[in-house]
């Protein structure tokens, strides 16, 4: 049985890592080079970084970060924020990234996502979407975009559907709801795009507790799941996480 990946995410802007609830409110947490380390050297399996203003900045994304991240950590890390095209790609990867995230600009233009799967590989590219809760989509979830500014009108069953077609290799459940609160992740969106698709599914938004990872992976069939609020703070860490996640019969790597 595969085991189930945790996966820290650090939101950086202006250079530091910050953290909000429900894309807002953000405090600064943190130099991002130095709580990649940390995380990785505490059992961390991959790690995520989104420049979670670069779109709506307009600007590309801090390739100067992601080349000291790349020296500093022995993880794969996924990269997401001010990707605009192949070559954006590519200068990711080049600096050491093992994976791009992609979510706006894919809504905009789904052909990014096979010309990326293209080029380096459907395992390079991922998915990030932001679903919220909405009565006009058959599946009850409305993709956002732009940080949660933007609604779109797409299902997101459907399309994460039509991303994985294209060849999106991984897909980030990323529920704006559950988004900061620490309550639970939002385990009716996860499950129903797990579902939906063949290929790996990571939930994120809403981690507060060990526990909450076990019930995302056991109800929702994720794959791996995103923490963040949890383990900035300090009330836990990786190595408590997957030692819960162990207890209760979860496949994890212990390699602390």
């Amino acid at each position: 049985m595969l085991t189930k990946r945790v996966i820290p995410c650090l939101d950086v802007r202006n250079g530091r890592v910050t953290k909000g609830v429900k894309f807002k409110n953000n405090v600064d947490l943190g130099d991002p080079v130095e709580m990649a380390v940390k995380y990785s050297e505490g059992g961390a399996d991959e790690l995520v970084f989104y420049d979670i203003t670069a779109s709506a900045e307009g600007r590309p994304i801090d390739i100067g970060m992601v080349a000291a991240v790349a020296k500093a950590v022995r993880i794969p890390f996924a990269v997401g924020g001010g990707i605009r095209t192949v070559e954006d790609m590519e200068r990711v990867i080049l600096a050491g990234a093992e994976k791009i995230s992609v979510n706006s600009l894919a809504v905009k233009d789904p052909a990014i996502i096979a010309a990326g799967a293209r080029a380096f590989g459907a395992q390079c590219v991922v998915l990030g979407m932001d679903p919220v809760k909405s009565p006009r989509c058959p599946s009850g979830y409305e993709i956002t975009t732009r940080g949660f500014r933007e609604f779109t009108g797409m299902d997101a069953v459907e399309w994460a559907k039509r991303a994985a077609d294209l060849g999106a290799g991984e897909i980030v459940v990323n529920s704006v709801d559950a988004d900061g609160t620490r309550a639970g992740f939002e385990l009716t969106v996860t499950r129903l795009v797990a579902e939906a698709v063949g290929v790996p599914v990571v939930a994120s938004g809403g981690a507060g507790t060990p526990e909450h990872l076990v019930t995302v992976f056991r109800e929702a069939k994720a794959d791996a799941a995103i923490v963040a609020g949890m383990i900035h703070t300090g009330d836990y860490t990786i190595a408590e996480i997957k030692s819960v996640m162990a207890q209760r019969g979860v496949p994890t790597r212990l390699s602390f």
